[in-house]
């Protein structure tokens, strides 16, 4: 249930939640929990946001961990899903994401689908970064870097395996990103060196 915070464009300060282990929570706006926030710097609740009074953004999520804004300032989330899909959201201000009543991408679906899933097993996704018209989403289980070309939709694999479990992702100078990797903490097969922060064009 780890989460992330980062300033948005708008110079709001923005939280995720994960669900605490209590599915039912994500559906309740009584309750932070499976939520992502958003705040002034100081913490109280901005005027514009889409529940009035409350802090929450969006709802329905299991474990929303990455955050990120693309060139036209929209909103991404990675999200770790239960035992079947993992998700990418586009998240909207006062968007509900189905879960625990779902999980990953369903016809017909009341809620909000997301734009990519992956399986669990080659995913897990933890940061997330945006930069060249590109997401970059470090994946945990999945052992590799997921990119989403915004302008076409295409998703590939980067680097599966080679370094083990990847945490994070940002931009780093000159157009190069930066990738941690995540190895050492009792859940990863450590590598000699490990854990690394990479550079990689």
């Amino acid at each position: 249930n780890g989460g992330r915070i980062a300033f948005g464009p708008d110079g709001m300060l923005y939280a995720t939640i994960g669900d605490a282990a209590v599915p039912q929570n994500a559906q309740n706006l009584d309750i932070l929990s499976g939520k992502i926030l958003r705040m002034t710097p100081e913490g109280e609740v901005p005027d514009d946001n889409p529940f009035p009074g409350s802090l929450v953004y969006s709802l329905g999520h299991r474990n929303p961990q990455g955050l990120a804004w693309d060139s036209e300032g929209q909103l991404w989330s990675a999200e770790l899903g239960q035992d079947t899909w993992d998700e990418l959201n586009l998240i909207v201000p006062g968007g509900n994401y189905g879960w625990h009543d779902e999980e990953g991408i369903v016809a017909g679906s009341g809620y909000r689908n997301p734009i990519v899933q992956w399986p669990t097993s080659e995913a897990s996704p933890s940061g997330l970064a945006f930069t060249r018209d590109t997401l970059f989403v470090a994946a945990l289980k999945g052992q590799r870097l997921w990119t989403i070309t915004l302008s076409n939709g295409a998703v590939l694999p980067w680097f599966v395996g080679q370094f083990g479990r990847i945490r994070d992702v940002v931009p780093g100078p000159s157009g190069t990103l930066w990738m941690l990797t995540n190895n050492t903490d009792g859940r990863g097969d450590p590598r000699p060196g490990d854990d690394l922060l990479l550079q990689v064009g």
